[in-house]
């Protein structure tokens, strides 16, 4: 059988170059995607000078037209996509904020790019995947989207999260009789640029969990919230 094709967005640094480089020693063809090509081609090299199979690719996924391009690529490339991963993310909340003070136009640029994005590229590559009976959707959420733990801070970040797990739960109920497995996770808090030097987890052990996800056999879980391969309450 070839070789399984995976699409990971946000793959040029962090927790979305980790995942390429882990799925591309288990033997994937990765296609990392990255909004700037040049930081995309830089971060392929890298991965390439270790021995790994990796394809760099532009896309700015809040746009239909840039994730439309992916789609044709990979039909008229590899004909089929296999494992899809939505990592890439934004924080634009100011410090500290507070929802009754917060700007609506950090809101809706929030959900632009995680949950818009991550939206327009099921719609875009899910047809590619049902080509081959086979897919595997790995959405990179947060703790703290989840409803049953929520707190203050971040509000545009949180909604966000919570709205893509809300996406989690209807797609993985849409391709229920498919082998399209569909799930979120969370990384946790991590040494990147958004999560800052503080934080506590490498990139590595938060890649574990979508890189599990993004391998699952036939059968797997679907429509779940999980964290260090074990689930998380909504």
């Amino acid at each position: 059988m070839d070789k399984r094709i995976v699409v990971v967005t946000g793959g040029n640094r962090g927790i979305g170059f980790e995942i390429c480089r882990q799925l591309a020693k288990r033997g994937l063809h990765v296609v990392l995607t990255a909004r700037s090509a040049a930081k995309g081609r830089a971060a392929a090299a890298v991965l390439r000078d270790e021995g790994l199979e990796v394809e760099p690719r532009q896309l700015d996924v809040t746009s239909a037209r840039s994730i439309k391009a992916l789609a044709t690529h990979l039909d008229k490339r590899h004909g089929r996509l296999d494992v899809l991963v939505n990592n890439a993310g934004v924080l634009l909340d100011p410090r500290g904020s507070r929802l009754l003070d917060s700007k609506v136009n950090t809101y809706r640029d929030t959900l632009e790019t995680n949950l818009f994005g991550p939206l327009m590229l099921c719609q875009a590559l899910v047809p590619l995947m049902r080509k081959n009976g086979y897919g595997r959707i790995v959405n990179l959420s947060s703790r703290l989207g989840q409803l049953s733990d929520m707190g203050t801070g971040t509000p545009a970040y949180r909604i966000s999260k919570t709205a893509l797990n809300a996406l989690t739960r209807t797609l993985a109920a849409e391709l229920r009789d498919t082998n399209i497995l569909v799930n979120s996770m969370c990384p946790g808090w991590v040494k990147t640029d958004m999560g800052g030097p503080k934080a506590p987890r490498t990139p590595e052990a938060a890649a574990d969990t979508a890189v599990w996800l993004a391998t699952l056999p036939d059968g797997g879980p679907s429509g779940g919230f999980f964290r260090d391969r074990q689930p998380l309450p909504w």
